[in-house]
């Protein structure tokens, strides 16, 4: 009989609609944009502005894009979560032979949440849990959220379990060399006219004003990567995408880079996302073809886009990193 797991390892990932329908992803809006740690402007301002436009509007305007990218089955970023969860847990129970700890993938919003998979794991016989948000760098809005979340969980429990949360890894050994390694394997990057471009995902400027690490971590991650790929700094830069709203978000915006390269002799772009740990609808449909047509359209001649980490041994190297740093001693 297998060993009763008394380890539950949690990956954290934002989350992604049921399905591609309008309905589908209206439910998910309403859950993520009505969270505090997201948009955080006065309630009696933001959501009559969520209700009665956006979720009216917005998930009509953007189903098209959910279809355009979701697999035969599942969205892309749940089916890689699962593949990434499966494989830790193997590496993990592998390097520390033993068989007494799971992993599983949980959603900040939408399924599987993360008081699901909490309570899967306590029927099993889960006795303590490694909490790991697949975002790197910092963010209130990400990390923060997340937090939220796993406490909101814990705290229906009578008897709370001993916890450890992850609280980034945007400097992390083992993550900026998966990132150098899976740039390395483009012949793009080996073509000296080619401009390496960094794209994360932006937040509010207001949000960085009030305080949050983001930014800074968001260059250390970029400088460090491009110190191990030995590029000078006119080889490489970084931008901020999928901003939302009127409202000024972190600069330079990823679309305006973009738009603007070609005009300052820069034609040839390879674009790596490394915020984002899976493919999803930001990488796969905004990076990929949106804005690779912005950059076309403005006279590029060759876009090239890196794979995100997803489910590859590198990145299984990365958690299992991760949860070797933040193992407790043996009971």
């Amino acid at each position: 009989m297998p060993d009763q797991p008394s380890l539950g390892i949690v990956l954290l990932n934002l989350g992604t609609p049921d399905e591609p329908t309008p309905g589908a992803i209206r439910r998910y809006l309403s859950e993520f944009l009505s969270d505090r740690r997201v948009v955080n402007l006065p309630r009696f301002i933001w959501l009559p502005i969520l209700y009665l436009f956006i979720l009216n509007v917005r998930p009509k305007k953007i189903v098209g894009k959910y279809q355009l990218i979701w697999g035969r089955k599942d969205s892309p970023l749940r089916t890689i979560m699962n593949v990434l969860a499966s494989r830790t847990e193997a590496a993990v129970i592998n390097n520390l032979h033993s068989g007494s700890i799971i992993v599983r993938a949980a959603m900040t919003y939408g399924k599987p949440s993360i008081t699901d998979v909490i309570s899967e794991m306590v029927e099993v016989g889960v006795q303590r849990y490694i909490f790991i948000p697949l975002f790197p760098q910092y963010s209130a809005a990400t990390v923060g959220a997340s937090f939220d979340k796993v406490a909101r969980a814990l705290e229906q429990m009578t008897n709370v379990p001993p916890s450890r949360f992850i609280s980034g890894y945007h400097d992390k050994d083992s993550y900026i060399h998966a990132l150098t390694k899976s740039i390395e394997r483009y012949r793009a990057f080996r073509d000296e006219q080619t401009l390496l471009l960094f794209s994360f995902h932006g937040i509010p400027q207001s949000q960085a004003d009030q305080g949050d690490p983001y930014p800074e971590e968001c260059a250390r991650t970029a400088e460090l990567v491009a110190h191990n790929l030995g590029l000078a700094p006119h080889q490489w830069c970084l931008s901020f995408q999928s901003r939302f709203g009127p409202a000024k978000w972190l600069t330079p915006y990823t679309d305006e880079t973009l738009a603007r390269l070609p005009s300052e002799g820069i034609t040839r772009v390879l674009v790596i996302c490394p915020g984002f740990a899976t493919e999803c609808l930001e990488t796969l449909e905004e990076i990929k073809i949106l804005n690779r047509e912005i950059f076309m359209d403005a006279g590029g001649i060759a876009f090239k886009y890196v794979k995100a980490l997803n489910a590859t041994a590198a990145h299984v190297n990365v958690m299992k990193d991760l949860v070797s740093t933040h193992l407790y001693p043996a009971e």
